[in-house]
């Protein structure tokens, strides 16, 4: 049993993240929250909406609740069928009600059930609660990179938070040096029990890495500047048959939120439009521009376990969420790596089971296991990551084609 201090603790943090959630909106309108810019991308109405579903879904209901709307049941399930249908994901923009005053409500109704369920000191109710918090913070992220991709759609690119800190194009960036591992049988992954984890990552297991080295920072603006001037765009034989197919839909010419104002380079992000900033990491760039880089560099996308084996080493230190830095900080120290923070690292690792993988078990077990084909993982978290959610073991994973994530990459290869 937790002492009455530990309930105490876990009521506190419960309301605190489900706070941060809404004060990510603090400069939103109701028409910002409501609005969906593709079907990728969800309202933020909607993301605050949701992550209260899931505690009332998954805590309350099973323990007796009636639901504070059944037709939220619906409205706001994202992809659990095995708790009904759900509401068209491309359409979410089109639920005008409940309105945001309602939503909000919603979420102070289930909050205060859920602290009520706290002060039992279950430990299974304590796990359920932790998960959600876990996915709530998930949700934050995924609000302000949907925000983000809303607002670039709007021809004024107004700025969503106030810039945290030094931008501009000049800057005196790090020559690119690189760490040698040598061959190794590794242990990577978690076992359940070892504080929070979800099942992706589980069991703990034995690996063998070959030598390698990896860059000890990640690709700059800069860089992929030379990228694109060198061609890099136009040049099919650096790119996947699908990436190719998909850059030529969909017009690529530079990453995501980049366009040229008077022969002049300028990056849209949640601070608005600025200079792009040439010693700050590349971000916005799918699997298929990640992969041709690393080609056109004669270098390769690290394997995920190349990357926690490293990481594991590090402290869980960076530019994440709580920076409120809003974008990559600029590379400023030969000895950093940013392993951490700034941006979600591109691997070249398919996003599957692990030897001995088992799924969560009830309704949970749709969390990440039936994902598991045809994308990618990536790893470390971005600069609108919750430092909360993060350990060496996470194991992020999105399609080779999406790219308005906080998405970059660093260089490895093969020794």
């Amino acid at each position: 049993m937790h002492s009455q201090v530990g309930v105490v603790s876990l009521i506190q943090r419960y309301q605190r993240i489900r706070q941060q959630s809404l004060a990510l909106c603090r400069s939103l309108s109701a028409e910002d929250m409501t609005a969906q810019s593709m079907p990728d991308a969800s309202p933020a109405k909607w993301h605050l909406a949701h992550t209260t579903w899931f505690f009332e879904t998954f805590l309350l209901l099973e323990r007796g609740h009636k639901p504070r709307n059944p037709d939220y049941q619906f409205l706001f399930n994202s992809y659990y069928h095995s708790k009904g249908a759900q509401y068209r994901r491309p359409l979410r923009g089109l639920i005008t009600r409940p309105g945001v005053a309602e939503i909000i409500d919603y979420r102070t109704h289930v909050d205060a059930a859920v602290c009520r369920l706290l002060e039992e000191d279950d430990p299974q109710i304590n796990q359920l609660v932790e998960t959600g918090l876990h996915h709530e913070m998930q949700h934050q992220e995924l609000m302000l990179t949907d925000i983000l991709h809303l607002f670039s759609l709007n021809p004024l690119l107004s700025a969503i938070f106030e810039s945290g800190g030094e931008t501009g194009a000049s800057g005196s960036c790090p020559a690119s040096t690189w760490r040698e591992m040598n061959e190794q049988l590794a242990e990577v992954g978690r076992d359940r029990g070892d504080g929070f984890v979800y099942d992706c990552e589980c069991p703990r297991h034995k690996i063998w890495l070959t030598p390698f080295s990896i860059q000890r920072r990640l690709v700059t603006n800069a860089e992929w500047l030379e990228f694109i001037e060198d061609g890099g765009y136009g040049d099919p034989l650096l790119w996947l048959s699908d990436g190719w197919s998909c850059k030529e839909k969909n017009n690529w010419h530079a990453p995501a939120y980049w366009q040229q104002k008077e022969g002049c380079w300028m990056q849209y992000g949640l601070d608005g439009l600025q200079v792009l900033q040439a010693d700050a990491p590349v971000c916005h760039v799918s699997y298929y521009e990640a992969q041709a880089y690393a080609r056109w560099a004669s270098k390769r996308l690290p394997r995920e376990h190349e990357l926690e084996v490293i990481a594991r080493a590090q402290k869980i230190d960076g530019n994440f969420l709580e920076s409120d830095h809003w974008r990559p900080r600029a590379v400023q120290d030969a000895g950093a790596n940013q392993l951490y923070g700034d941006v979600w690292e591109w691997t070249g690792s398919a996003f599957q089971a692990y030897p001995g993988f088992k799924a969560e078990q009830g309704a949970l077990a749709e969390y990440n296991g039936k994902f598991m084909c045809n994308q990618l993982v990536l790893r470390g978290g971005s600069c609108v990551t919750p430092i909360e959610q993060l350990r060496s073991s996470y194991r992020n994973f999105f399609y080779p084609w999406q790219r308005w994530q906080f998405t970059g990459l660093r260089l490895a290869r093969d020794d």
